[in-house]
């Protein structure tokens, strides 16, 4: 089994795929606010991650002699935790340090 080929591709398609999608988010959308109301736009974004590992397991379907299938879905579930992993880090690294309570509406008592 080619390990290093396996892990090599899964640690490109999600560094890839992952920063493809946190840079669009981050730089080109530029406020957050659009992310809470999902539209074509944003499930578009989350595409780019799914795009690279398929070609990743593809890549490594194609240069592998045996198991391939195997190999395929290694790299696919590799791929897989990294890419959430990063987008975990990336949304503890771009988070508001002290989020902001919503203010409490005034009440006529009386």
């Amino acid at each position: 089994m080619r390990l290093k080929l396996v892990f090599i591709a899964s640690l490109i398609a999600a560094i890839v795929g992952a920063g493809a999608a946190i840079a669009i988010v981050v730089f080109v959308l530029a406020s957050l606010d659009s992310i809470t109301s999902p539209g074509l736009l944003v499930a578009a974004t989350y595409l780019l991650p799914i795009t690279t590992i398929f070609f990743a397991a593809m890549f490594v379907y194609r240069h592998t002699a045996r198991r391939r299938r195997l190999q395929a879905a290694l790299t696919v579930l590799i791929s897989l935790v990294l890419t959430l992993t990063i987008f975990v880090v990336a949304s503890m690294l771009t988070a508001r340090p002290n989020p902001q309570a919503p203010a409490q509406p005034q009440r006529n008592v009386g």
